[in-house]
């Protein structure tokens, strides 16, 4: 396969950077009216404005050339028509199916695995009902309050961050929890919260034997009985969402409450599929299913959309642009919205995990930039953290600002005010403030010339620092599986330019094989020698304190 470097596009693409990298946006907006108009994308009621970019029409003409040469709508096609596009591991890769109307078949080897997806969410939709109605109680005959989600990973960050998004959709569904860290604080304070009585566990393990989610689960289970006294209890207060049905019965789960998934379905990208029932259990079914209709919406958009108006494709355009050209590392996501907290977090799975590769799907290193460093935090609070270094820091840190137009529930004043905010931030970014007009500050305010020489270095903001921001007209769970799929299909675009497989997860292999092989070395008291020096001796040190 090409490799991207080796298009006839990516020297073009070399060239034109060298010729515009000295070009300033403030110029750029100076010299063209329409520049809003030409670089300004709607669909699906999501708004882009891309035009605080250090672009050209020629630059996005080359990022064109490059789409086409790396033969991105063939990787798009395969992909939802369910071929093994996860090569290391022989897999299709098949979220996109998880929203998919049942009448619309997806084939996975010759088999339609639509009639499958409903059944689960018909399963999902009667369980809900019952837990949401009182109709499922515990073994005291209380209705279900809290539910905790014990997994970690996709089966954590993702149904955690739309769960938190959505909670003002939870109308009298139970109270969230969600416990990921092996360390133990995470799950004895979130037990402080509870009792055994009105709590319900979903245990969310593809295999039922991640090392971190089956330990937490198995000091859950003893929390549990030590309250319920009776195993015959577990039936009422315990549910999985696994595809391991003899494990799940070994832990004491009856198998007629385990929500199945598939192997096509990689962790990261499973919140659409039973992996989200603790979604489902916080807003009802009807909400979750709005979120699938959501994400099957940019699903379309993104498989039909002309190249020049995909917004998915854009995205990551962007992103190849700043990564490879301008040798950018890290990207910001910049939520103005508290109920996407959890959104940049989430992202750093989806796209880093996806994208933090070096090998090409041939089996050869890249030697060109791949995945970014994803970060972020929400709104204002992160303008009085560090976007000083956005601002005037000695690196380019291009961003993503997203808001919501309106919020029904907020004050008015109060949501100007964060609008107010989202929009001087791009500014700012943008424009910047010259030396000439730093000294006129000054000297309006009435400073006198030996303090401003001394300010003036201080005032000033270089500006051209790119953004793209994002506007939906108000948070709904519809609204939000839009966003969550545009970033999803984003990555893969990353991912099938840069020739790299974005469903795999080799990397995180390592650390959890020297765990296995450390943990026994912790259980005596003797030194340890077989590791390096540093290891030997923090393992050593530990063993003293």
């Amino acid at each position: 396969m090409t490799t991207p470097n080796e298009c006839p596009s990516w020297k073009k693409l070399q060239n034109h950077y060298h010729e515009i990298k000295n070009l300033h946006m403030r110029d750029m907006f100076a010299s063209d009216p329409d520049r809003f108009d030409k670089f300004f994308l709607s669909s699906q009621d999501i708004f882009l404005d891309y035009s605080k970019n250090r672009i050209t029409p020629r630059t996005m003409e080359l990022l064109m050339e490059l789409v086409r040469e790396t033969r991105l709508q063939e990787k798009i096609q395969a992909m939802f028509t369910g071929e093994k596009i996860n090569s290391t591991e022989n897999r299709s890769v098949l979220h996109v199916a998880l929203r998919n109307p049942a009448d619309k078949p997806v084939y996975v080897q010759g088999q339609d695995v639509m009639p499958e997806v409903h059944r689960v969410l018909d399963k999902m939709r009667g369980f809900v009902h019952q837990v949401r109605h009182g109709e499922w109680t515990g073994w005291t005959g209380k209705k279900v309050r809290h539910v905790v989600n014990i997994g970690i990973g996709g089966s954590d960050l993702g149904p955690k961050m739309v769960t938190k998004a959505l909670s003002s959709f939870n109308n009298d569904g139970p109270e969230m929890h969600f416990v990921s860290n092996v360390d133990p604080a995470h799950l004895e304070n979130t037990l402080k919260k509870i009792d055994a009585e009105t709590t319900l566990f979903i245990i969310a393990s593809k295999s039922f034997t991640t090392q971190e989610t089956m330990f937490n689960a198995r000091q859950a289970r003893s929390w549990f009985l030590e309250h319920a006294k009776n195993e015959n209890h577990i039936e009422r207060h315990f549910v999985a969402v696994s595809t391991n049905t003899d494990r799940v019965r070994q832990f004491g789960i009856n198998p007629d409450n385990m929500f199945e998934f598939w192997d096509w379905v990689g962790g990261r990208f499973s919140l659409w599929s039973a992996i989200g029932l603790p979604i489902a259990l916080s807003t009802g079914m009807n909400s979750f299913e709005q979120l699938l209709q959501g994400a099957h919406d940019m699903d379309n958009h993104f498989r039909s959309a002309p190249i020049e108006s995909n917004m998915p494709i854009i995205l990551a355009l962007l992103s190849i642009w700043y990564t490879n050209f301008f040798q950018a590392q890290t990207q910001a996501v910049l939520p103005y919205s508290q109920y996407l907290k959890d959104f940049p977090a989430y992202l750093q799975q989806g796209e880093m995990e996806s994208n933090g590769k070096s090998s090409t799907l041939d089996g050869n290193f890249v030697n060109y930039a791949t995945g970014p460093v994803i970060w972020g935090e929400p709104g204002t609070n992160g303008q009085h953290a560090f976007y000083q270094l956005l601002h005037q820091g000695t690196v380019m840190v291009p961003c993503d600002f997203i808001i919501f137009a309106r919020q029904p529930e907020h004050n008015d004043r109060q949501h100007r005010l964060l609008m107010a905010n989202y929009l001087a931030q791009t500014q700012a970014l943008m424009t910047g403030k010259t030396e000439e007009e730093a000294r006129q500050e000054m000297n309006a305010a009435g400073m006198p010339p030996d303090k401003i020489n001394k300010l003036l270095a201080h005032k000033i903001f270089p500006g051209n620092r790119p953004s793209n921001s994002i506007m939906i007209p108000e948070l709904t769970p519809r609204n939000l599986g839009k966003l969550i799929a545009l970033y999803e299909h984003k990555i893969f675009v990353q991912g099938a330019v840069w020739n790299i497989n974005s469903f795999d997860q080799w990397g995180v292999e390592l650390g959890k094989q020297l765990a296995r092989a450390i943990e026994p070395e912790l259980d005596h008291d003797r030194p340890v020698t077989s590791h390096d020096s540093s290891t030997n001796g923090l393992i050593n040190l530990w063993k003293k304190l």
